[in-house]
């Protein structure tokens, strides 16, 4: 998935090719404590692994121990209790973690005794996954919670004080969250993530989440309609709206709607359970959550590419509506029909090249975000192949590619055998990378001498006299920090601050990023209105 940490976790960090921040294993920045706490107050450290779901988790989990009298820490040294939230989704991620407990280990052994010991919790999807492996395996470790579970993380850890293990991984048919709203990590930054959904129904045979996430289920829109809103007062200027399959969103909570006829799924398309009637659906929220604030960017992630219907809809809406991104993610996994059928993603090669033509004709210069795998069980060479083709012929913007992981409790664990070697594997995602940078760059190089809109997120990591956001297809822009006009007011001079909007002349362009010159800062509206 997409989908935001940074840190050492592994080599995996090398495949997310992605231009967007989103979605990096590894630890997650903290944020300054949190004021207003009192003195003595028990410190929280916090650290995020994996996908923006994790984020979101983390931000929830924050949430609830806020209100039970927690405070937070950015410090490792100052925390009474260090809490991990993890990614299960390849082995390298879990590695990850087990190489933290190691250093966590030797700071819970010098930690002094005149000090409570230190407790140390697993969260997520590896939680969910390996309970008893890592209450057996790692002693050190107090506190097991997956990721319906964060609601009892106060009790948990108050059997954690008394010196026992503590574990709760049940997974849950209704919980959303829905009546906690999540505290942002990122005070006073311009995106935000909004969870609307959780679990997954698909199984596809490669995937552990609805294994270590559940059952799909959908937050009342109410719900997450108040949680947009809050971010717009609070000045965020961009809102992905998340979910392991969003685009599969369907909201019970109102008594009228639970007898609407199911969508019907796009041309050549199938899934692997019964239409589920009932529901207000993923375009109804799309069109109210862009409603509340034209000036907010909209971006969704991830969708699965059976849910997109023929009908008029999701795409019609991004094309309508200047604040909804013109950019989509299509995880394709493979371009083999026969690898796709033995994925179980309920699509063959030509109907997905199909959807990508109805998704370019209806949004026109719509960006286009995929995922792969290679070397997934019984892969051949001319099977990866045809992904390599596949990639040429759509050309993506954004790509994850990442070599299969065999993943315990899935499909192909139990039916399939990983007979592809570890070198052949790795041989295929280098080339699969190399043909996705080549293809990106010919994408990317498309746009120069166009003038492009950016939500400026901050100074360029390499230099301070530079200025980096995105423009409306997620693609990183990086162009000089100057004096520049608002469009609306020539006269007035003035340098672009996080969350402005400026209008960026592309100059050149690679795989992953845009440069340009800065021609004026304007606003979404303004910006829509001159096109």
């Amino acid at each position: 998935q997409r989908p935001v940490g940074r840190g050492a976790a592994g080599p995996d960090l090398r495949h997310f090719l992605r231009a967007a921040a989103a979605g990096q294993p590894g630890p997650s920045p903290e944020p300054p404590p949190e004021p207003g706490f009192t003195p003595g107050a028990p410190k929280v450290y916090l650290e995020t692994y994996g996908c923006q779901m994790n984020v979101s988790d983390t931000e929830i989990a924050w949430a609830i121990l806020q209100k039970n009298g927690y405070a937070r820490t950015k410090e490792l040294d100052e925390a009474d209790v260090v809490l991990l939230v993890t990614c299960s989704v390849r082995e390298k991620a879990e590695q990850a973690i087990w190489n933290r407990l190691q250093h966590l280990k030797a700071l819970k052994a010098r930690r002094p005794q005149a000090r409570a010991p230190l407790r140390i919790g697993i969260l997520g999807c590896m939680a969910e996954r390996l309970k008893e492996e890592i209450l057996h395996r790692e002693k050190l470790v107090d506190v097991v919670a997956g990721p319906d579970a964060y609601r009892d993380l106060p009790r948990l850890l108050a059997v954690a004080e008394s010196g026992q293990q503590a574990a709760n991984v049940l997974l849950s048919l209704d919980e959303t969250y829905a009546d906690i709203l999540p505290v942002q990590t990122s005070a006073g930054g311009t995106t935000a993530f909004v969870s609307i959904m959780r679990g997954c129904d698909n199984m596809c045979s490669y995937c552990i989440v609805p294994f270590t996430r559940g059952r799909e289920r959908s937050r009342p829109i109410a719900s997450i309609l108040q949680e947009v809103k809050m971010l717009s007062d609070q000045g965020v200027k961009e809102v992905t709206l998340l979910g392991q399959n969003v685009n599969s969103f369907r909201d019970l909570s109102e008594v009228q709607f639970q007898s609407v006829a199911a969508p019907g799924l796009s041309r050549g398309f199938s899934t692997i359970y019964k239409a589920k009637p009932g529901g207000l659906r993923f375009a109804h929220l799309l069109d109210q959550v862009s409603r509340i604030d034209p000036e907010m960017r909209i971006r969704f992630t991830s969708p699965h590419p059976k849910d997109f219907p023929d009908e008029a809809g999701v795409l019609q809406l991004i094309q309508e509506r200047h604040n909804i991104c013109k950019q989509l993610h299509l995880p394709a996994q493979s371009g083999s029909t026969r690898v796709l059928e033995a994925m179980r993603r309920g699509y063959t090669r030509d109907a997905y090249l199909e959807l990508v033509h109805h998704v370019r004709d209806s949004i026109p210069g719509v960006s286009l975000s995929s995922d792969f795998i290679a070397g997934f069980c019984g892969e051949t060479e001319e099977d990866h192949q045809q992904t390599v083709s596949l990639l040429r012929e759509v050309r993506y913007n954004i790509g994850f590619l990442f070599a299969y992981s065999m993943r315990q409790k899935t499909r192909a664990h139990h039916r399939l055998q990983d007979d592809v070697p570890v070198d052949v594997k790795k041989r295929r995602l280098e080339q699969l990378i190399a043909t996705f940078r080549e293809e990106a760059e010919r994408a990317n190089a498309e746009l120069v001498g166009q003038a492009q809109l950016v939500l400026v997120e901050g100074p360029s990591k390499r230099s301070a006299s530079e200025l980096c956001g995105r423009n409306d297809g997620n693609i990183k822009v990086i162009f000089p920090d100057a004096e520049l006009e608002d469009a609306a007011d020539c006269g007035t001079l003035g340098r672009a601050q996080p969350g402005d909007y400026v209008m960026v002349k592309v100059t050149s362009a690679s795989s992953q990023t845009l440069r340009g010159v800065p021609i004026c800062r304007t606003t979404l509206s303004r910006a829509a209105a001159s096109h």
